[in-house]
């Protein structure tokens, strides 16, 4: 007689992931920047508040409140030519714990001739045993406008939070004409906390800001972002530079507070314009 077969094991519960998209066409409407197509999926969603001064300003919305575990967003815009657009979110990003998938974060943009960009958002915070692949890409017309801000954050320093083990992948690659003009890759993997401890990586900074600006002129301007970056202090770390007819800054701090405060005052500066309502909230 012989012994009954073992029942085959369940598959493991799949898991529901946000998938969220945008994509948002702006046009010329008789000399105004106006929304001339909008699609969103998901979580994601834009808000465009009234900002006063007829700036066209939109505010990215992740409704699902956070990243995780294999999470997708991604964000497309396309500015036609001679338009305006300043794009921020509400609020911080916070890239959650993860039991094994890698979450992506995929921003496109294509800015025609004569149109200008600010990508302004707020801060992106990691988690331990988070995964988080980002990429940024644009296309640019030869007189097009790009201003690009991105802030990490490494843990909640007021909560005591250390990355003991995470990956953080950001990849940005922007091109004018169609030839590639900015290349950068920045990968953490492992032991964030001991890397960033290391003087040769980061000297101990728990938050890096990165601003890049394409626009016409901005390689001019090299001097003036030096001397702006200056007036941080010894708790931020800077540094500026010019190739390409574009000005990079990078920028460390010992948290994310201190860094914020400091990227806003500048860009107000630079910008000669206030930073999104949100960012003051």
């Amino acid at each position: 007689m012989h012994a009954p077969l073992a029942a085959p094991l369940a598959a493991p519960p799949v898991r529901q992931r946000s998938q969220g998209n945008v994509s948002l066409t702006i046009g010329d409407f008789g000399g105004r920047s106006r929304v001339r197509d909008l699609s969103e999926a998901g979580p994601l969603r834009l808000r465009f508040p009234n900002v006063g001064d007829g700036t066209l300003e939109g505010i990215q919305v992740n409704t699902a409140g956070g990243v995780a575990c294999g999470d997708h967003f991604e964000t497309v815009l396309d500015l036609h030519p001679g338009t305006a657009f300043v794009l921020t979110t509400t609020a911080a990003e916070k890239i959650y714990k993860s039991d094994g998938p890698t979450s992506t974060i995929v921003n496109r943009a294509t800015v025609a001739a004569g149109a200008t960009l600010a990508w302004l958002p707020q801060e992106t915070i990691l988690f331990d045993r988070s995964r988080l692949r980002r990429r940024f890409e644009a296309d640019l017309a030869g007189d097009a406008g790009l201003l690009v801000v991105e802030l990490v954050a490494f843990g909640r320093t007021a909560h005591g939070e250390r990355l003991n083990d995470a990956m953080f992948e950001d990849v940005w690659r922007i091109r004018r004409d169609g030839h590639l003009t900015y290349a950068d890759t920045l990968r953490f993997d492992g032991p964030i906390e001991a890397m960033l401890a290391r003087s040769a990586i980061c000297g101990g900074a728990r938050a890096l800001g990165t601003i890049i600006d394409l626009s016409p002129g901005a390689e001019s301007r090299l001097d003036e972002a030096r001397a702006l970056i200056g007036e941080a202090g010894q708790e931020i770390e800077a540094g500026a530079s010019a190739w390409n007819g574009h000005l990079a800054i990078r920028l460390l701090g010992p948290a994310i507070g201190s860094l914020r405060v400091h990227v806003a005052r500048f860009l107000a500066a630079y910008r000669g314009t206030p930073m999104p309502r949100v960012w003051q909230t």
